[in-house]
């Protein structure tokens, strides 16, 4: 599958275009950037503007065939001269947002442009200066179009990053559907709340898990983790930076496979094991029927038609699954297993 670039990498070519200009007059087009790990792509200019006082490029981000929300979007620089001695000096212009949270690697105020992209403008803003003879003293505006409605599709509204999207990236190489930025998201997640003092977070498998873990324990949307198909993640992130309480909360299918010890529930990795789910029943015939049943929602039904706390059985062995991942850890974990209503049909 084809690699895209992280607005990082998008934001480190256009402050590279503009501050080019700024000191020469004209933009280079291709810009060509250097990455972290020694590639050398360049980007084509899709806006370029330039008066007596600033400079501005924008990039549009190609996020190859990865599913990525900021997919075209485009990514400006607005370059301006900083007072002398300053540096470089970063702002969050529209659609770029504004960190309000502790427990993000940069402090609450600052503009949410990750250190790795800053390194790299800052870097790409000192090679201008050496070959145009500028100071490297400038101030750097990073906006992305409709970035403000494109953030509400992200988690940073719920990691108090208010007012757009972060500028990401630590290779500046999007990865196609790469499962890591889910996954560092919920340790971002965990990060936050822990900075918030929260001694309560819930993983919850989807939005519908996510609200009846909600409403049943008051928590507040800081302290939910869209854990996704991602339980492994969560609990070995809490082993090593633990929170004295975790829910677990799931639909029953993700859940009897959390049961059954697995730690990534996504579907192509892992199956609901109905071998497992028999083996939990004593009753013979109801197991047989268990085993032989559609899916695990369908062994549920079975087993409340039969009396059978099928739901609690399950809970009680995703619990076992979790506690033998923390290993000791400070962490008391509680389940709450879910119908596709949202009811909650088994708890541990």
């Amino acid at each position: 599958m084809r690699y895209g670039w992280t607005t990082g990498a998008c934001a480190t070519a256009a402050t590279t275009a503009a501050y080019t200009a700024l000191l020469t007059g004209e933009f280079p087009d291709p810009v060509e950037i250097l990455l972290p790990k020694g590639q050398t792509p360049s980007f084509a200019l899709a806006q370029e503007d330039l008066t007596a006082d600033h400079a501005s490029a924008a990039v549009v981000k190609d996020a190859g065939d990865d599913p990525d929300v900021t997919h075209g979007a485009l990514i400006r620089s607005t370059v301006r001269h900083g007072a002398p001695g300053t540096g470089v000096t970063f702002k969050a212009g529209p659609g770029v947002g504004t960190v309000t949270k502790p427990g993000l690697p940069l402090p609450v105020g600052e503009p949410a442009i990750n250190p790795v992209p800053r390194r790299m403008m800052r870097e790409h803003v000192e090679r201008v200066a050496r070959e145009h003879g500028g100071t490297g003293d400038v101030v750097v505006e990073i906006s992305v179009d409709h970035g403000e409605e494109l953030a509400k599709k992200t988690w940073n509204p719920r990691l108090g990053i208010l007012g757009g999207l972060s500028i990401l990236g630590t290779t500046g190489i999007v990865v196609p559907y790469s499962c890591s930025a889910w996954i560092d998201s919920i340790r971002r997640g965990i990060d936050v709340a822990r900075a918030a003092g929260y001694t309560h977070v819930a993983g919850c498998t989807g939005s519908t898990s996510e609200k009846v873990a909600a409403d049943l324990h008051g928590l507040p949307e800081d302290a939910l983790l869209d854990m996704g198909d991602f339980a492994g993640a969560v609990l070995k992130y809490l082993k090593r930076h633990p929170v004295p309480r975790l829910t677990i909360a799931g639909g029953i299918g993700k859940l009897s496979k959390l049961a059954d010890g697995h730690l990534d529930l996504h579907s192509g990795r892992s199956q609901v094991n109905h071998d497992f789910l028999a083996s939990l029943i004593d009753d013979p015939d109801l197991a047989e029927r268990v085993r032989t049943a559609n899916t695990a929602l369908g062994a549920l039904q079975l087993c409340q038609e039969a009396g059978v706390p099928f739901g609690d059985l399950i809970a009680a062995k995703a619990k076992d699954t979790a506690d033998a991942v923390l290993k000791g850890a400070p962490v008391e974990v509680d389940v709450i297993v879910i119908d596709r209503a949202g009811t909650i049909v088994g708890r541990a």
